[in-house]
This record gives structure tokens, sequence and C-alpha cells, in this order.
């Protein structure tokens, strides 16, 4: 695997009409790309991820297979190392009508694919959470160039009770003392204290922390799950890129754009790709009957809900190879069916 890459754009006009004078993007590649450029799967980034904290899952015997496939993670806008406010100046957030968009990140990941590689078509797009967010959008407005959508715990348009969780993680940041309105002056400690609690109480199930899971992973106690892991992970991250990418969530809607005109129903219809909609039993804000709801919507998609109590993050089971296997099966499945 060779280091990450990037593309530069000069004068890149964001869907909410501010241009950057530049605008980066990060991207990293495993695999060969074979002569005929049919075996490329595109694996966008998720909330606070990077690419390093994403591509367990490829490896010869995992859910991607790097001796099959060549897979490409392009970093989403705002994630700390593609254009984001910690890196560039130029961003800013909701507060000043700037966001980025899930069509600012497809438009830059097809200019990459084009520009770069000489790819027209993708074999698959695979994500989870933003990333099935940026697949549906990939699904919508490029129909003609993927063939396969592996969707995983995310919804096509962010929905009001998905709203809510997210302005509460929101407020939880912009409410510490160090926020001046515009940026953050200092670390937030108790907005990321706060934010880290809000977040590990959507993430997983009830039935995750009813029969203490955590313990299992070698967490001595509640206490110290929600501090070693969560509450130091988002430390790890600045926090105005965890805002970005909160504006990103926010205005995720694949008919919010000049061809569907908020026509979602008729946007999730334009979606020829193979698609599958892989929501957990247990999800609380991506909730299987959201995701069931689009699924009923998509031409040729196929509803499969993970059988999991792990909540949301049993559509990243890194620490659950049940899920994992429950996943490499259906992907298996879809490429060879």
């Amino acid at each position: 695997m060779s280091s990450a890459k990037c593309l530069t754009l000069p004068n890149f006009e964001l869907q909410c009409g501010v241009t950057l004078p530049q605008a980066e993007l990060v991207y990293q590649t495993y695999g060969e790309l074979n002569a005929d450029r049919s075996n490329v799967i595109l694996y966008p980034t998720s909330y606070g991820a990077q690419h390093t904290d994403i591509d367990w899952l490829i490896r010869p015997d995992g859910i991607l297979d790097p001796t099959r496939w060549f897979i490409i993670i392009p970093n989403m806008f705002g994630n700390g190392l593609s254009t984001s406010p910690s890196n560039n100046p130029a961003c800013g957030f909701a507060e000043q009508g700037f966001w980025f968009t899930h069509v600012d990140n497809v438009r830059v990941q097809a200019q990459l694919l084009t520009q770069i590689f000489g790819i027209d078509r993708l074999a698959m797009i695979y994500g989870w959470s933003m990333g099935a967010q940026q697949a549906y959008h990939w699904g919508v407005l490029y129909p003609n160039r993927v063939e396969r959508i592996v969707a995983l715990c995310g919804t096509a348009r962010t929905t009001d009770h998905n709203r809510i969780f997210l302005e509460s993680l929101r407020s939880a940041l912009t409410a510490d003392r160090t926020w001046t309105g515009q940026r953050f002056d200092g670390i937030p400690e108790q907005g990321f204290r706060t934010f880290a609690r809000i977040y590990a109480s959507w993430a997983a199930s009830q039935a995750f922390y009813r029969e203490k899971l955590y313990l299992q992973l070698g967490y001595e106690s509640l206490d110290d799950y929600l501090w070693r892991g969560w509450e130091q992970s988002y430390r790890n991250r600045d926090p105005h890129n965890l805002l970005a990418m909160l504006d990103t969530w926010l205005h995720c809607d694949i008919s919010d754009n000049r061809h569907y005109s908020g026509d979602l129903d008729r946007a999730l219809a334009s979606i020829r790709a193979k698609t599958l909609v892989m929501p957990s039993q247990t999800d609380l804000y991506f909730t299987p009957e959201d995701c069931a709801a689009a699924a009923a919507k998509i031409p040729n998609a196929k509803y499969l809900p993970i059988p999991s109590i792990w909540g949301h993050r049993a559509g990243n089971p890194y620490q659950n190879p049940e899920d994992a296997d429950f996943i490499r099966t259906a992907v298996k499945e879809l490429v060879n069916g």
C-alpha cells in the first residue's frame, strides 16, 4: 500500500454558494486497478473517521478483498485530511453561511476517478453511516456510473428525529465557554465530555448496555468505556472539524439539488444500481423503518437488516466478528450474484 495522495482543485464552488480558492481531496488506494478498470470500489469515510480508521476491513479474508478489487477511500471534506476548518482558513460553519454537502464530496470524488485514474464506472460503492449517505448521492447524481451500492446504517435524507440528535451534539460543543460564535478559543473541555456521552448513548443500543458488552471489550466499567472508548477518541479530533461534519450530515438530502428539487421519492426511484440496504436492527438514529422505507422506493434494492444489538456500530464491526461475517456474506452475494 502506497502513502495517501492528494488531488488539488482550484476555485472549487461549494453547493452552499461559497467558492474555495483551493480544495484538496486526500485519498488512499488499496489493491491494483485491472486493465479494463472494472474492479473499482469506492469506500467513503464516515463521521469523524479518516481512511486509517476504516480500512481494517480491507484484507484478503475481509469484507473488501484487495486481491480482487481496487479500493479507493476518499476522505470526506471536514475530516481533517481533506479540506477542513483545521487546515484551510477559508472554511467556516453554518453560522457564517458555510457548509460542505455530500454533493460537494461526490463531485470531487467523481473528478478524482476520471482525472487521476480514468475510471468511468464503479463496480461498487460501499459506505457506512455518512459513507452510506455518500453512496446514495452517487446513485442519484451518477446513476449510470455505479453498478452496486452497499448502504450500511445510513439514510438518503437526514430525518427530523436524526436532526434532533445532531443538534444536541452541535449544542454540546457550541455551548462550551470556549466557543466565540465563530471559532473555539481553546479546548472545549466540557463540550467534548458532553458530546461524547450523547454520542455513546445513541450509537449503541439499550441491549448493548444492558448486557454490558463493553466489559467484553476490555473496559473496566461504564465510566472507563465512556472515557477511553468515546471521549478520548473525539478529543483526538479538532472540534472545528467535528462541527463541519455535523453541518454536512444536517444537510444530507439526495433530492436537494437542481435535478430533483426536494422530491425524495423521485430521487430514490432514479437509482439504477443494485442496492443493498443494510441497517442495524437496533440503530437508534438510522432506524430500520426509515431504511426500509427508502429501500422500497429504489427499483433494484434488497433490504437486509443486520441482526445485532450493537446499534449503529453494527455497520462498522471492527470489534464484532459476528456482524462482520454477516456483512461479508451479504457483500459476497451481491458481487457474485
